[in-house]
């Protein structure tokens, strides 16, 4: 396979009418911005460079999400992020949703984007139509999970349906040092526990809407209004083969989850630069 060109954040900034970055592992984490990061988003206001953070995180709005990365010298807004929470408003109008009894597991921002959406919010006690993972925080996981599943059972058993939907199919993030379960991983708990019960029920499975499907590229291309993008992510499985997909170039930067060699990965997930990081 040829081998994947090393460039740099200011060579993508020159060879492209759009920047699109990650936010976890690329700009910022929960309470601190990568290094390099302020930097490159003013050589962008500086250039009158159009860019936007595509974040999977949904659970926080994305006003909440400015405001953070403004206290930590990140100056990006709010008009800037595109956020997988905020698709599901498209979500629940394509699918006759608005007014249905959700349930969210997630902090106050994911339960907010349901709101948005049309949704209904109950509590994870009460009885539901929709289930929407919105994080792995924000409610108490263990009494929550337990309880939502055995609902999930009883309404299966009745033959009742019921939509299962995801944001941020992520499974992994980076933070600190360290890395943490996302929100794609309390879905496969969810899907496992209905695979074993329900082994010939192969669609009771989560829709999954951030990256690396196709919608949040959608938005970025609508508010663009150009196919000359470039995706600037750490994870292969949802940043580059998403933007791959899409049909957009894509960056891998080596400050996030990827911690391996890509160069023997198919087409499909293969990056079509490496990059350090946000240096310029």
């Amino acid at each position: 396979m040829a081998r994947i060109p090393q460039t740099t954040f200011r060579e993508l900034a020159d060879r492209y009418s759009t920047i699109l970055f990650d936010a976890y592992g690329v700009l910022a984490g929960s309470n601190s911005v990568e290094p390099e990061a302020p930097a490159a988003v003013e050589l962008l206001h500086t250039l009158n460079k159009p860019y936007f953070v595509l974040t999977n995180d949904s659970s926080a709005l994305a006003e909440t999400r400015a405001a953070s990365y403004g206290s930590l010298g990140l100056p990006i807004d709010e008009s800037r992020i595109i956020t997988s929470g905020s698709l599901l408003t498209g979500y629940f109008a394509e699918h006759d949703l608005a007014g249905s009894r959700c349930v969210v597991l997630g902090p106050p921002d994911s339960l907010r984007y349901v709101e948005v959406a049309g949704g209904c919010v109950v509590p994870y006690e009460a009885d539901f139509d929709v289930l929407v993972i919105g994080d792995q925080s924000g409610f108490p996981f263990l009494e929550a999970a337990d309880t939502v599943l055995s609902a999930l059972f009883r309404k299966i058993d009745a033959r009742e349906s019921v939509s299962l939907i995801l944001p941020n199919p992520d499974l992994i993030y980076p933070e600190g040092d360290g890395f943490g379960f996302a929100s794609g991983s309390v879905a496969l708990i969810f899907e496992s526990a209905l695979a074993l019960r329900y082994p010939v029920r192969p669609d009771l499975r989560f829709t999954r809407l951030g990256k690396p499907h196709p919608a949040i590229y959608r938005e970025a291309y609508s508010r663009s209004a150009t196919m000359d993008m470039v995706m600037i992510g750490d994870q292969i499985e949802t940043d580059i083969k998403g933007a791959n997909d899409f049909g957009i170039a894509s960056a891998l930067i080596s400050t996030g989850v990827t911690g391996y060699d890509v160069s023997q990965l198919p087409e499909s997930e293969r990056p079509d630069y490496l990059i350090e990081s946000l240096a310029i």
